[in-house]
């Protein structure tokens, strides 16, 4: 609905960052590592984790070495065939993870992205819905007198900065999971050459899960904003009846409140994967 209103045109502009940044979101989740903003900074990436391998093939033999020595009470049971077959059957593996971690690194991440992508299917969600400022709110707000605005002002205003403040949060956790996934991708064979000692597998294994979890995230992130989709459906029932100040207090207070669950599971999608999967 067109208005003149200082008071609704800021709270709409204070909306429509909201639904930019939700936007955004749902467009950054469908990307893939390699096309987030344009692949450049894949390609960094790539470079790194390829000049890391060598250092991780230095650790993989340092690795294997040392858990030869704390496994192995003497030379002896080196010589055993089951146990050599052992230790070559770990240092093979643990080599071809090394060589291979960027492989498979992104098919987990695939996988993954995968189920975020069955979750949007199976909803019947494209995009996210936009949230609009109800007309009701609109006509109580220019039926007002100067005298009666003043208050609706200083209302607007508070409101405004709550949703934009967390429009940015909520965009700035997602970003944050990408660099997180970059991260991990770039010192991929630092912690992957690990496999090679048995003492030190455990490192290995926390490696994997914590990517593992990093690339679930994006399944959490799309769960909240569907559901949040549906609440936006559903707009904040007003009082009609109520004075305008109280009617848009009343709206935007339950409308921040909705955000904030959104933005708090946004935030809280690590912890939600690593509770879900005991990790």
């Amino acid at each position: 609905m067109e208005t003149d209103s200082w008071i609704v045109q800021n709270l709409q502009n204070a909306l429509n960052t909201w639904n930019h940044k939700l936007a955004e979101i749902w467009t950054i989740i469908t990307q893939t590592p390699e096309e987030f903003r344009g692949g450049r900074i894949w390609t960094v990436i790539r470079d790194i984790h390829g000049a890391l391998q060598a250092i991780g093939y230095a650790l993989l033999v340092l690795f294997f070495v040392v858990g030869v020595v704390k496994t192995c009470g003497s030379f002896a049971e080196v010589k055993k065939p089951e146990h050599a077959l052992k230790l070559f059957i770990r240092f093979a593996l643990a080599k071809g993870a090394v060589t291979y971690g960027m492989e498979l690194m992104t098919a987990l991440f695939r996988i993954t992205q995968g189920i975020a992508g069955s979750i949007m299917a199976s909803a019947g969600f494209s995009d996210p819905s936009e949230t609009l400022l109800p007309d009701s709110i609109v006509e109580a707000v220019e039926d007002c007198g100067f005298l009666d605005k003043i208050p609706l002002w200083a209302v607007t205003l508070l409101g405004s900065l709550f949703i934009t403040v967390l429009s940015f949060i909520m965009i700035l956790s997602v970003y944050g999971r990408f660099f997180r996934l970059y991260m991990y991708t770039a010192i991929g064979p630092v912690p992957l050459a690990a496999f090679a000692g048995e003492p030190s597998q455990n490192v290995g294994k926390s490696f994997l899960k914590g990517y593992a979890a990093v690339c679930l995230e994006g399944a959490v992130i799309v769960l909240g904003c569907i559901i949040f989709s549906i609440f936006v459906e559903s707009p904040p029932v007003v009082d009609s009846d109520a004075a305008a100040v109280t009617q848009v207090w009343s709206y935007v207070g339950e409308l921040i409140f909705d955000m904030l669950v959104l933005v708090g599971a946004i935030k809280m999608s690590d912890r939600v994967v690593r509770e879900m999967m005991g990790l």
